[in-house]
Parts: structure tokens; sequence; C-alpha cells
């Protein structure tokens, strides 16, 4: 439960829900400005562990993606968020985005996808260009786990102890909540904590990695190949922890602490596990949140917007034809 913006998700629980007609939602600007973001290929976004597309109602609603997909279409870009289990195996949400992904194919017509994938959603697009190469142009993994955290083998403890069943329970609830707070029925998606701790060990990771490893680096943390199989592969990651005093980051020192004594993390993933393909930057001064843009655009002050980076991101596949 400690990948992708948990904490954002627990507390847009309270504020209601919405009703969402499908797994995959398309952001549509009012009025496009440009043409700077206009990919040739759709834009499709995984979120994290314990994430979601958007929680609430429309006026206190909460989006994952904070701000980035909007201004996206607002510079051409045919950009969707994709929704997965909250807590699961890489593997499942693998295959929930997979069928998402060949949705949006036949929606807009196009051949392949871009995928984006932050936390957990960075294996997890592997996922779908290890089983389906044909259908992806890029995969950009941003924050992602790919070599696994510290972290997760520390919660991964409990297992088999007596603290195991109540704190699965509760953290299956939480799942099932964050499924509840976007308009569906919590049973509508498998729950499973324990195999979504177990696909972020350092083990489990290795294993993923043995059966997917199109962009892994070949040394502990270099670059991943940038091109393979067809694909396109880039990463970036943060590695600020307390970004901003009014932001969730308390809780995220604490986690960093765990990893390699609160050093080269973004608070709950390695700077090097999160290098996949080639290396945009792998140290901004953000924050596991801060990477999504959450809580709410909160950062340090003089960190890069991570609105301009998506943007120039999307700018960059355009260049590559992608």
């Amino acid at each position: 439960m400690k990948y992708g913006i948990l904490a954002a998700g627990i507390l847009s629980v309270f504020i209601g829900s919405t009703a969402s007609a499908s797994q995959a939602t398309q952001v549509k600007a009012d009025k496009t400005v440009s043409a700077y973001a206009k990919t040739q290929y759709p834009i499709v976004f995984n979120h994290g562990m314990a994430g979601f597309i958007r929680v609430g109602t429309d006026d206190l609603g909460l989006d994952y993606w904070y701000q980035i997909l909007p201004d996206l279409a607002r510079n051409g870009a045919s950009a969707w968020a994709t929704r997965v289990s909250p807590l699961n195996s890489t593997e499942v949400r693998g295959e929930q985005l997979l069928q998402q992904v060949l949705e949006i194919r036949a929606i807009t017509g196009a051949d392949k996808v871009n995928l984006v994938g932050h936390s957990h959603g960075g294996p997890t697009i592997r996922y779908v260009a290890g089983v389906r190469p044909d259908v992806v142009a890029s995969l950009t993994s941003i924050g992602g786990p790919h070599k696994g955290s510290p972290v997760a083998d520390l919660i991964l403890k409990a297992e088999g102890t007596a603290v195991e069943a109540p704190l699965v329970g509760a953290v299956n609830f939480v799942s099932k909540a964050i499924t509840w707070a976007q308009g569906l029925d919590p049973n509508s998606y498998p729950h499973d904590a324990l195999a979504g701790g177990r696909s972020l060990t350092l083990a489990g990771s290795a294993a993923y990695n043995a059966k997917f490893p199109i962009g892994i680096p070949a040394t502990a943390c270099g670059d991943g190949k940038a091109f393979e199989q067809g694909i396109y592969n880039y990463s970036f990651t943060g590695v600020g922890q307390v970004t901003n005093v009014l932001d969730l980051d308390s809780a995220l020192k604490f986690t960093a602490l765990l990893i390699d004594g609160g050093k080269d993390n973004d608070g709950l993933v390695p700077r090097c596990s999160a290098k996949f393909g080639k290396t945009i930057r792998d140290n901004y001064n953000w924050n596991h949140l801060d990477e999504v843009n959450q809580v709410l655009g909160l950062k340090a002050l003089f960190a890069p917007d991570p609105v301009d980076v998506y943007r120039q991101h999307a700018n960059r596949l355009k260049l590559q034809g992608l």
C-alpha cells in the first residue's frame, strides 16, 4: 500500500463518489492551444499502487495525475487515464491494463499507444509490452520500483505472523474503498495486498524482470536499452523527500529512512531501482507524490513543475515520431 498516492486516496474516500462509464477515461480539453504535445499515438497513463483515475465528486474530486492530462489535451495530445486494481500483482494489473489498451486502440483507430506508468504502474506497463509488443510504441516509467524496494521487503516480514491477517484485511479494505470512491462496485476488481507486496520485493522484482527484461539495466544503476523490440523506453524520477511542509511529506521521510538510511530515494523507491531504458533525469527535487504533481500541486519552491515536465516529454515523443 506504500506505492502510488495512498494517503491522498484515503482522504478522498470521504469526499464522495462519482459514476464512471468505463475503465479507461479520455481527458479532453475545452480548448486546444497548440499541437506541442500532439503525438502520433495516444498517451495512456497507468497509476501506481493504491491509485485511481479520479475519486470524489466533480467539485471536490481529486485526479491521480493532477493537472497533467488536461494540460496535455490542451496541447493536442490524445491522453487517456486507465484504472486497474489498486492492490494486486503486477501480472493481474498488467492484464487489466492490456484490455484497456486494446479498447483505446479500437476507439481511436491507432495501431499503438505510448504507455506511461507511475510507481507500480512502471512495472505494469512493461507487462503489456512483454505480451503484446505490437501495440506499444513507447514505455515511460516515473518512480517505478523495477528492481524492488526494501520497504516492500520490510512490510512483507509480517507475512506468517499474528499481524498478517488483520494487516492484510485492513489494506484490502482500503483498496476496496478506493474503488468505491470512483463510483464502482468494490467487488468489480480483485484486491490482493499480499500479491501486490510480493511483486515489489527485491526477489519478486527480480523474478518479474527475468520474464519481462525489456528496458531493464544490466548494471546496478545504469541505463537500460533506449530502443528494444521496436519500443522506445524512458524513465525519470525524483530524489526529494520532504519538499513542502504543507504536503504529506512527513510519512515519506519515515519510509525514506528504511531505504539505505534515507539516501538517494524519493521516499519510497530507490533512485537506481527507478532506472529504466533511457534516463531523462533521475534527480528531480520531487518525492514520490510530487512525481504526479500531488498533493494538489504542492512541491519544493524551485523544483520543476511536473506539468511542464510531462508536456515536454510528450513533445519528445512527438519529435521521435511516436
